[in-house]
């Protein structure tokens, strides 16, 4: 499995793991829901199951996906300042490029 993190996004989602609360935590990126072709993305703070897969990023953080979820499977974790400050998540790899 496939995950890329902006700049922008590892540098926010570092902030947050290094907090002492998410000592020894990965970051978890989830499907909410689904229909048709596309899913709708959430993130949190966890550890992993032995349902999950560590994928290790270019940007030194590892995130824990849903094994056997083809939706999380080359997904992109981007974090943007306008014209709302926050995270988005998308799948292109799945057609997925709208804010999910």
């Amino acid at each position: 499995m496939k995950c890329k993190i902006s700049r922008n996004a590892a540098k926010m989602i570092k902030l947050e793991l290094e907090k002492e609360e998410n000592t020894d935590k990965l970051l978890r990126v989830y499907v909410t829901h689904s229909h048709g072709d596309h899913a709708h993305y959430g993130m949190g703070v966890d550890t992993p199951t032995d349902k999950d897969v560590v994928v290790s990023t270019d940007k030194d953080i590892d995130v824990i996906l849903e094994k056997d979820n083809d939706f999380l499977d080359g997904i992109r974790i981007d974090y943007f300042y306008v014209p709302e400050e926050g995270f988005a998540i998308t799948n292109p790899s799945k057609g997925n490029h709208g804010d999910h």
